[in-house]
C-alpha cells in the first residue's frame, strides 16, 4: 500500500477515539420510583468503613434511604442533624437508616461534625445509587458556574469529573422490598419531615 495513504488513515483512526472522549457524558435527570415497585439492590461501605447493603438491612426491619447532595449544603445539614435529633421516631419502629451521597469520604466526616450523624453515610461512588434510585441529576453549566462563586467545585467535592447532584429524595423500603412510600422534590430547598417518614412506616 502506499505510504502516503497510510498517514491520513493512522491519523484518523488516533482521531476518532479523541473525538469520542470530547463528547459531555450524557444528561441525567431524575424521576421519582413508584410506590409499590420492588427498591434496587445496592451495595457500599459507610463513613466508618463498615459495609452496607440493602439486602442484609432488609432481614433486620424496613429501611428509610435518603439522599442528600453535601457538606456545603446548608439544607442538606438542616435535615440531617433533624434526622439526628429525631431518630428515635424511626428506630423505635425498627428501621434502620442509611443515607446516600456524592461526596467523599472526607467531606463525610465533615457532614458528621456539622450534625451529629450517628447512621451510616455511604459514598456514592460513580453514582451507582443515585442512578439506580433515579435521584441522580446532571448540573446545568450555569448553576455549575453559581456553585463556583460560592466556593462550591462539584467535581471537587466529589472527585468526579461529571457534575452530578442527587434530588434529596427519601424512600421507605419494607422488608418485603419494596417502595412504601417516596418524597421526591426537585425544590432541594424542600425536605420532608421524619414525623411523616414514620407515619409511613
Amino acid at each position: 500500500m502506499n505510504n502516503r495513504l497510510l498517514l491520513p488513515l493512522a491519523t484518523l483512526v488516533l482521531a476518532l477515539p479523541l473525538a469520542s472522549r470530547a463528547q459531555s457524558a450524557p444528561a441525567r435527570t431524575a424521576a421519582p420510583l413508584a410506590v409499590g415497585t420492588v427498591a434496587p439492590a445496592f451495595k457500599g461501605v459507610d463513613a466508618a468503613g463498615r459495609p452496607v447493603e440493602l439486602k442484609q438491612l432488609l432481614k433486620k426491619g424496613p429501611v428509610v434511604l435518603y439522599f442528600y447532595r453535601g457538606q456545603w449544603c446548608p439544607y442538606c445539614n438542616k435535615q440531617l442533624s433533624q434526622l439526628q435529633d429525631s431518630l428515635q421516631l424511626l428506630t423505635a419502629k425498627g428501621a434502620q437508616v442509611v443515607v446516600i451521597t456524592p461526596e467523599t469520604q472526607e467531606n463525610i466526616g465533615k457532614t458528621v461534625e456539622k450534625t451529629k450523624a450517628a447512621f451510616p453515610i455511604v459514598q456514592d461512588l460513580g453514582f451507582v445509587i443515585m442512578t439506580a434510585y433515579h435521584t441522580a441529576v446532571t448540573v446545568d453549566p450555569a448553576t455549575v458556574l453559581k456553585y463556583k462563586g460560592f466556593g462550591v467545585d462539584l467535581q471537587k467535592a466529589n472527585a468526579s469529573a461529571d457534575d452530578v447532584l442527587p434530588v434529596p429524595a427519601t424512600y421507605v423500603i419494607g422488608r418485603d422490598g419494596r417502595i412504601k412510600f417516596a418524597y421526591f422534590n426537585p425544590d432541594y430547598s424542600q425536605r420532608v419531615s421524619v414525623r411523616r417518614v414514620a407515619a409511613a412506616l
